[in-house]
């Protein structure tokens, strides 16, 4: 009895296909990052990093983190971690444990110029590997600032807000849950040399109701501010509605009191009639 073995050149090329496969999901060393962040003028954001390694990988030595912020031409990249001169103090870790997976950082205090792409690096040391650098898929950051959402006149409601520049960026109005038509918009209104954009959105002020101004990037909502309209009932028949519940007046009533002119006198008087009654008291004793 003849066991016999034939394997062609595509079956050689399947299992050669399916070990270099295996192999590489065994020892698979990853560092994941989220595309994009965005977070408010003057808050801190975190940045989140995380390292992957399979079961069957072992660290020589502690990986060695960079966080990095991408220039344009990548010519001078600014070094978030180890902390160069611009972020001292500004950046941290947000786990300090020794074998921690979590390399993520936090960006204190997040201005204009903080908007852009972040890079996460480190340098491992396996077993297996020995020295190598596994890198991020980038981080890009994006800013806004606090919303203006207000009426004006009585007749129209305003909102604005500052963001980075990015056409994701879309401002829209909605009134107890349907989206308005704007009487009027800014798609994105930027100085040459400012660093952010303004969105501007403005629709009639008209039925009652929960007003709410959004900011979505690429779909996603980002921040709202809410407006409640309540209009104030007729008064004396006239049907012009002045005013709404939602804005409120404070009047400073200044009220002016007459001068005691009566009791500043009683008081003067009061030592002048103790005198006089004291001289008085010393005559009647010498006559006597």
């Amino acid at each position: 009895m003849h066991l016999s073995l034939v394997v062609t050149k595509w079956g050689w090329t399947q299992w050669m296909f399916f070990y270099f496969m295996v192999a590489g999901t065994r020892s698979l060393i990853t560092v994941h990052q989220p595309p994009v962040l965005t977070t408010a003028l003057g808050h801190d954001v975190m940045m989140p990093c995380r390292l992957n390694l399979s079961n069957d990988e072992r660290m020589v030595t502690v990986p060695v983190l960079y966080w990095v912020y991408l220039t344009q031409d990548n010519a001078d990249n600014l070094r978030l971690w180890p902390r160069c001169e611009k972020y001292e103090g500004r950046v941290e870790r947000l786990d300090t444990t020794r074998n921690t997976s979590n390399k993520s950082i936090v960006l204190k205090n997040v201005q204009w110029a903080d908007s852009g792409k972040y890079l996460c690096k480190l340098s491992i040391a396996t077993e297996r590997d020995k020295s190598f650098r596994r890198r991020g898929n980038e981080t890009s950051l994006k800013v806004y600032d606090t919303m203006n959402f207000t009426a004006h006149n009585d007749s129209l409601l305003w909102c604005q807000v500052n963001v980075t520049p990015d056409p994701g960026f879309v401002l829209s109005i909605f009134h107890n849950g349907c989206k308005l038509q704007p009487a009027d918009c800014a798609p994105g209104d930027a100085g040459a040399a400012l660093p952010y954009v303004t969105l501007s959105e403005t629709v009639p002020l008209r039925s009652k109701g929960e007003y709410e101004c959004q900011l979505h990037l690429n779909g996603d909502l980002i921040t709202k501010s809410i407006f409640y309209h309540s209009p104030m009932a007729e008064v004396d028949g006239d049907a012009e509605r002045n005013g709404s519940l939602t804005r409120l007046t404070t009047a400073s009533v200044v009220v002016v009191f007459p001068e005691p002119w009566l009791l500043y006198m009683a008081l003067l008087l009061v030592p002048i009639v103790i005198l006089l009654s004291l001289v008085t008291a010393l005559l009647l004793m010498y006559r006597c």
